[in-house]
């Protein structure tokens, strides 16, 4: 019996190990888009996975828990800004800015 506890336990260690970011996943983007947002290179890759520009890599961002910073591209006009998203349930809150001044923000849900 004491066996079979300690290797539940070791078992249970390993899978929150390897358990997902809380960013990690597909998102309904403002424009009604999917993005994925997946692990790539040791940060986070921003990839829109329908719509119009279905296919490309919109972000990479670093971080952990709820909070998250890198950059962000404008898929209409290939701008890229200063980006961070903050995770809150089924919420990611996306925000991108020109010189830390002038920001915009997206809520994004959860699919």
């Amino acid at each position: 019996m004491r066996t079979f506890i300690i290797a539940a336990a070791l078992a249970l260690t390993a899978l929150s190990a390897q358990a997902a970011e809380p960013i990690e996943g597909k998102w309904k983007t403002a424009s009604g888009a999917t993005a994925e947002i997946a692990p790539c290179g040791g940060a986070f890759c921003v990839t829109l996975r329908s719509g119009k520009h279905n296919g490309k890599q919109i972000g990479k961002m670093d971080g952990s828990g709820d909070s998250y910073s890198g950059e962000i591209t404008d898929p209409e006009n290939d701008k890229t800004y200063s980006g961070s998203g903050t995770v809150s349930g089924n919420s990611l809150k996306m925000k991108g800015c020109v010189l830390a001044v002038l920001c915009k923000s997206q809520t994004w849900t959860r699919l």
